[in-house]
């Protein structure tokens, strides 16, 4: 293997591209196939994703101290990810292949048994996936090129779910298109995974005890106002990305088969435009340039609340996709300077457990998006789509515009509730 593919962002970041492709597609259909096609009553699927979220909740603090204690020659990571490869394609495979002509109760069985499943392998993947990155790169350029890159792999990766998981389940079926994805993930994935070399002094010296390891992550401040910060941010991406079909329909009075263009509009547009934030990152470094993204992106969603018609809706995702790809750019540089601080406190390398536990804050911003769905809707009078009230254009304005807008400012104004100064090796502080 060439040198310069080894630890390349490039080969990297084809790691994101592996994972996302299959995730969005999962995230797309597992409720949809489960509940539309096959009859799962909503009742039983509810609770089956309910446990899902608890044991996402339980799984992910765990699997991140183990992957920070793992000595090896292979690294800490590498292991993981290799053994976990082959689980994710078969995992992906069984949540999209049940028996046929099963009761209620197998079907719910088989239902939450998979996803369980599907859950643990890809919380393996992505904790140490993400835990590579403080620990490859070093530094805020470096980071933030690497981020660039790899932000830019993971619009490509939505985009081609989006587009070519509604082709493969009509040519072929839900089975095909998860074998079909499940191969291309596999690909993708093993190419990236040995492109990787974890530096070797990382892992000398004794792993702090689990009860440990979680009271020195949970007291650290920079790490809780950094997540819940984000988490606030992050439940915008959501909420816009669900908001939109209800935008395009209400207030753009658009058709069904333009809502490809919204999204296309905002996802295609934050491919070029995280390489515009590159060189912002590495002129204003970590803090600062997080939070301008944070208040560009409040600033960018402000647009959707003008638009009537297809080229004024594009205009604004368009804005939304510059936001977008600031936020999405910005936080690795900054999690990074707080996981080395940390490793220089504790004398060890522990970005599992960060990368874990700062993954499930942020996650949990899907409450937030639910509620604020709950709430407008109430307001509006919105019910469904047979009952959609008297202001269904106001609804929709609000939850794409207004809201996102409160969402940001309040992450932004949260980013300042430390000054996130970062001691230096010598006791000394500096900004990251």
């Amino acid at each position: 293997m060439k040198r310069s593919w080894i630890n390349s962002p490039y080969s990297y970041s084809l790691g994101m591209f592996a994972m996302m492709v299959p995730s969005q597609a999962f995230s797309t259909f597992y409720s949809y196939y489960y509940v539309e096609k096959l009859g799962l009553g909503i009742g039983l699927a509810t609770l089956a994703r309910t446990l899902f979220l608890i044991w996402d909740a339980v799984n992910n603090p765990l699997f991140g101290y183990w992957s920070d204690s793992t000595k090896s020659r292979y690294g800490r990571r590498r292991p993981w990810i290799f053994g976990a490869i082959p689980l994710f394609m078969i995992a992906l495979v069984l949540v999209f292949s049940p028996p046929s002509a099963m009761s209620q109760q197998g079907l719910f069985t088989w239902f939450l048994l998979s996803l369980l499943a599907f859950e643990a392998v890809a919380t393996v993947l992505w904790v140490n996936y993400g835990a590579l990155f403080p620990e490859l790169y070093r530094g805020n350029r470096i980071r933030a090129k690497a981020s660039a890159i790899q932000q830019s792999y993971q619009m490509a990766a939505l985009l081609l779910a989006s587009v070519l998981a509604p082709l493969l389940v009509s040519w072929y079926g839900f089975t095909w298109m998860a074998i079909i994805f499940a191969l291309l993930f596999g690909l993708c994935m093993l190419l990236s995974t040995l492109a990787v070399r974890e530096q070797e002094h990382q892992h000398e010296g004794e792993s702090l005890k689990l009860g440990e390891a979680f009271r020195v992550t949970l007291k650290n401040k920079k790490f809780w106002i950094f997540n819940l910060s984000n988490s606030f941010a992050q439940t915008v991406n959501g909420l816009i990305s669900s908001i939109i079909p209800f935008y395009a329909k209400y207030v753009l009075h658009l058709s069904e088969e333009a809502v490809s263009i919204l999204l296309a509009s905002v996802f295609v547009s934050v491919i070029p435009l995280v390489f515009v934030w590159y060189p912002i990152i590495r002129r204003l470094q970590g803090v600062s340039a997080w939070r301008l993204s944070l208040a560009v992106y409040g600033l960018s969603v402000v647009p959707l609340w003008f638009g009537h018609d297809l080229i004024s809706g594009i205009i604004a995702g368009i804005c939304v996709g510059f936001g977008l790809a600031g936020f999405l750019v910005t936080p690795p540089v900054l999690n990074g300077s707080i996981i080395d601080e940390d490793a220089m406190l504790t004398g060890q390398r522990r970005e599992g457990i960060y990368t874990a536990v700062g993954g499930f804050i942020t996650r949990s911003s899907g409450l937030i998006s639910a509620l604020a769905f709950f709430v407008v809707g109430m307001l509006f009078g919105y019910v469904s789509g047979d009952e959609p009230g008297p202001y269904p254009e106001w609804t929709f304005r609000i939850l794409m515009s207004v809201v996102p807008f409160c969402l940001l400012l309040i992450s932004f104004l949260l980013s300042y509730a430390d000054r996130f100064h970062f001691q230096k090796p010598d006791g000394g502080e500096r900004l990251p």
